[in-house]
């Protein structure tokens, strides 16, 4: 496996995560004062916690801390030192050392740079996704969760793990650059689609499918499921005999699917009338035993408690003596390759191991402490 460096933001940082837990060793290089990271809230009783920060706890699992001043000069040969040790370096454009100087010191360093990367609510508006996500008739909304950086930094990973791999395979040492704008852009692809073949503009639904007529989110006795009916009149035929609504067994206009996508809205105020009285547990249950798709609208609480989840050890606990057990989500890699990270480090945990691996003594260790480079 690889030896990774990572000085990144959000996204970016997310993507060397995905690497950790494909097995790579990955060292994250942030200042003496801890980086950004490591502040995002909501923290404990709103009190700043460098060591215990949400995001600092999920995004830098499995990874080791290297606490280094690249503002000092000390600090960034200490860096380059570094990196002549490493296959890769993951880092948000621009870098903090000349690219050249890298080159100098490692010709074939796997070169990852994540461009242009917005604040994530303007990421979003600019992609595009914001004027498809929402109510018709309402203003445009926010996907809930950490969507954005979360592709942008499937992107880092995937462009990282294919550099790594040419480089196994030739020797050399390739820049990659990632648009973040672009990673967003890309999940356009149905709507660009239909409107360069068609004219056709794709428009808010809401809680409403936009592509299959008959789906969407209905409420139920204890919350939200989802819904899909395939567009075959075997579904169809399903669904209604086990709703039993003469609203929609009587009407004959939704015999084929043509006449159910002009009356898509209808169908679906009737269906939710019906399952409003049934908890999600019974309407999934009920669908995919008549091989509709159906899913429960799920809360993070609910999450927890995943028996999916919870028998392919998506879920890890993390024990800390200074919080209660907390559970921290893997990803499909640490799945598949039943690789438990370990928690995220605190601040500087490393320093001693990997300046020891560089060659540097413990009386020139205290020497780089003193100067404030460490």
């Amino acid at each position: 496996m690889s030896l990774i460096i990572d000085i990144t933001n959000h996204s970016a940082a997310y993507g060397a995560r995905l690497l950790a837990e494909a097995g790579h060793e990955v060292i994250r290089v942030e200042p003496r004062t801890g980086d950004m990271l490591r502040r995002l809230g909501a923290h404990v009783a709103d009190h700043l916690d460098l060591e215990h920060g949400p995001y600092h706890m999920f995004l830098n699992m499995g990874k080791k801390s290297l606490t280094l001043e690249l503002t000092l000069p000390e600090g960034r040969e200490v860096f380059l030192k570094l990196i002549e040790t490493a296959d890769a370096l993951i880092a948000n454009a621009p870098l903090p050392i000349e690219e050249k100087l890298l080159r100098q010191r490692n010709s074939h360093l796997v070169l990852t740079l994540l461009e242009d990367e917005l604040p994530e609510i303007c990421a979003y508006a600019r992609s595009g996704l914001m004027s498809i996500t929402g109510q018709p008739s309402q203003r445009p909304v926010l996907a809930g969760g950490h969507v954005t950086y979360a592709i942008t930094g499937l992107y880092v990973a995937i462009a990282a793990a294919a550099a790594i791999n040419a480089q196994h395979s030739t020797g050399q040492g390739e820049v990659v650059r990632v648009s973040a704008q672009q990673s967003l852009e890309s999940l356009m692809e149905q709507a660009l689609v239909a409107y360069t073949s068609s004219g056709a503009i794709t428009r808010r639904r809401g809680l409403r499918g936009q592509i299959t007529s008959v789906s969407g989110a209905l409420e139920c006795a204890d919350g939200y499921w989802m819904v899909s009916v395939p567009p075959n009149p075997q579904a169809w035929t399903k669904i209604k005999e086990w709703v039993g609504d003469p609203a929609l067994t009587n009407d004959s206009s939704l015999d084929d699917d043509v006449g159910r996508d002009r009356k898509r809205d209808f169908i679906l105020d009737r269906l939710e009338v019906w399952s409003k009285q049934w908890s999600k547990e019974y309407l999934v249950t009920g669908a995919q035993s008549r091989r509709i798709a159906a899913s429960p609208i799920t809360t993070p609480a609910e999450l927890l408690q995943d028996p999916q989840l919870l028998e392919r050890g998506f879920l890890t606990a993390v024990e800390d003596p200074h919080l209660r057990g907390i559970a921290v989500p893997g990803g499909a890699i640490s799945t598949a390759r039943a690789i438990v990270l370990k928690r995220a480090p605190s601040l500087g945990e490393h320093n001693e191991e990997i300046l020891s691996q560089l060659g540097y003594s413990n009386l020139e260790q205290q020497a780089l402490m003193e100067n404030g480079v460490l």
